[in-house]
This record gives structure tokens, C-alpha cells and sequence, in this order.
């Protein structure tokens, strides 16, 4: 798996969630439950990692849907 995207925004991850299960690419995403570590201050992102041959599909879907990416 390779990271796709890496945000604090809850709101942003659940839409590319959503956005990757419609297209049926596999993904996971990890550092969820770092709020209870950091006491759900929200510092520490968390990471999207999608199948490593499905990155640039993902990464299509996403600017389809408006959605910048760090590369």
C-alpha cells in the first residue's frame, strides 16, 4: 500500500472514502484513532493508503472530483 493522502480533515478523508469504494479501489486509512494519543487536538493527520498498482487510478478520481493531492 502507498499513501495517497495525508489531512486532518476528517470530512475530506470520509469523501475520498467514499469516492474510492465507488470505483472499487482498495484502501485504508491509517492514524484514525490517534485522538486518543494526541487528546483529540487533531495535530496529527492521518494517512489514505491505496493498493500500490491502484495509485494513479485513485489519484484520477480524485482530481475528477476537485480534489488536490500532495505528490
Amino acid at each position: 500500500m502507498v499513501e495517497l493522502l495525508r489531512t486532518n480533515d476528517a470530512v475530506l478523508i470520509s469523501f475520498i472514502e467514499a469516492l474510492l469504494t465507488g470505483e472499487g479501489i482498495g484502501h485504508v486509512v491509517l492514524d484514525a484513532n490517534m485522538s486518543v494519543v494526541e487528546g483529540s487536538l487533531g495535530v496529527l493527520p492521518r494517512r489514505v493508503m491505496v493498493e500500490s498498482g491502484r495509485l494513479h487510478a485513485a489519484r484520477r478520481v480524485m482530481s475528477d472530483a476537485g480534489v488536490d493531492y500532495a505528490e
